[in-house]
C-alpha cells in the first residue's frame, strides 16, 4: 500500500518499481528507471539534482506524497517521458526547460561539450558556433555556457521549438552572446560564417518511426523522421555547410543509427567518428575542406 512510503527513499524505489513493472520505456535524457524516479522526485519535491544521499530518509509531507504519486501513475498511464512531466531535464551538466514544442533534450554531443571538443578543435580557435535544428536550445545554449567566449546561433524550422529555445536562453542567462534564429537549415542564415557548425537533426526512418515506444509519440514528429533512409536532413546539411564554415571550419552532425546507410551512401568521405565512454553513437566530425572537396559526391548522394 503505498499509505506505507513515508520517505525520499521510500518514493524514489516505488517510483521505479512502478516504471519497470510497467515495461516504460527509458531514453529522454535516462536510460533506467530509477534514474528516471529520482528525476520525478527531486524535480517535483524542488530539491537538487545531486541531492546529499543524507536526506534520503527525509519524510514528505502529506501533499507533497499526493504531487509525486500523482506524477508517478501518469508516466504509467500516459507513457509521457519524465522531463515533460516535470518540465525540466538536464544536459550537459546544465538544467533545461522541457516541454513538448521540442525533443527532450538528449544527445552524446552532450559529452563533447563537456570536453571541450577535444581533440577536434584543441588548435582552433572558434569565435561564432552555430547550433543547427536546435530544438529545445541544450546544444547551443550548453556550447554557450561552457565556453564564455563564443557567439552561438540556434537555428530550428520550427516556431515552437524556437520559442523553448528563447526560454532556455533567458533560463541559463546567456541573452548576451546566443540569438535564436527562424531557419530551414541554413536558408535564414545568409552571410553567417562559423569555426563550428553543431547539428542534431531528425535521422529516424519512417520505419523506425512507426516503430516506436509510446513515448515518443508525445514528442514533434518534426525533430524525428528524415525519410525513408533518416538522411534527408544530413545529406543537406553536408552539402550546404561549407558556404557558412570559415575556411578551417568544422562539422558536427548525428545521424544515430543512419551511420551505416550514410557511410554506405558516400565511402569515400573522411568522416571521423567520434568514440564516447559507452562507445560509437553516430555522431561524425568532418572538416569544411573534406567537404569542398567531395561536394560532387555529395550532391549524387542527395539526388539518388
Amino acid at each position: 500500500m503505498t499509505t506505507e512510503l513515508a520517505t525520499i527513499i521510500d518514493f524514489i524505489r516505488y517510483g521505479a518499481s512502478r516504471f519497470s513493472a510497467a515495461g516504460l520505456t527509458f531514453g529522454h535524457s535516462y536510460d533506467n528507471a530509477l534514474d528516471e524516479a529520482t528525476h520525478l522526485l527531486l524535480q517535483t519535491l524542488h530539491l537538487p539534482h545531486d541531492l546529499s544521499p543524507a536526506y534520503g530518509q527525509a519524510r514528505l509531507t502529506t501533499a507533497e506524497k499526493s504531487a509525486v504519486l500523482a506524477l508517478i501513475e501518469k508516466r504509467v498511464k500516459d507513457r509521457l517521458p519524465v522531463a515533460y512531466l516535470t518540465g525540466k531535464a538536464w544536459f550537459a551538466g546544465l538544467e533545461f526547460i522541457s516541454d513538448q514544442r521540442a525533443l527532450v533534450p538528449r544527445s552524446p554531443i552532450a559529452e563533447m561539450i563537456l570536453g571541450g571538443f577535444s581533440p577536434w578543435l584543441d588548435d582552433r580557435e572558434v569565435i561564432r558556433a552555430l547550433d543547427l535544428c536546435t530544438g529545445s536550445g541544450c546544444i547551443g545554449v550548453a556550447m554557450a555556457s561552457h565556453n564564455p567566449d563564443w557567439m552561438v546561433d540556434l537555428a530550428d524550422i520550427s516556431d515552437d521549438a524556437l520559442g523553448l529555445a528563447r526560454d532556455n536562453i533567458a533560463y541559463q542567462n546567456v541573452e548576451d552572446r546566443v540569438r535564436a534564429v527562424a531557419s530551414d537549415l541554413f536558408a535564414g542564415l545568409a552571410g553567417q560564417r562559423y569555426e563550428l557548425i553543431v547539428s542534431n537533426p531528425p535521422y529516424v526512418t519512417e520505419d523506425e518511426f512507426d516503430a516506436l515506444p509510446a513515448e515518443y509519440a508525445h514528442e514533434p514528429k518534426l525533430g524525428l523522421t528524415a525519410g525513408s533512409d533518416g538522411l534527408d536532413i544530413a545529406l543537406r546539411i553536408l552539402l550546404q555547410a561549407p558556404e557558412f564554415l570559415s575556411d578551417d571550419g568544422v562539422l558536427i552532425v548525428e545521424v544515430g543509427e543512419s551511420e551505416r546507410a550514410l557511410v554506405e551512401l558516400l565511402p569515400a568521405l573522411p568522416f571521423n567518428w567520434v568514440e564516447f565512454a559507452v562507445g560509437q553513437m553516430g555522431v561524425f566530425v568532418i572538416d569544411r575542406s573534406d567537404l569542398v572537396e567531395h561536394r560532387d559526391a555529395i550532391l549524387a548522394a542527395q539526388r539518388a
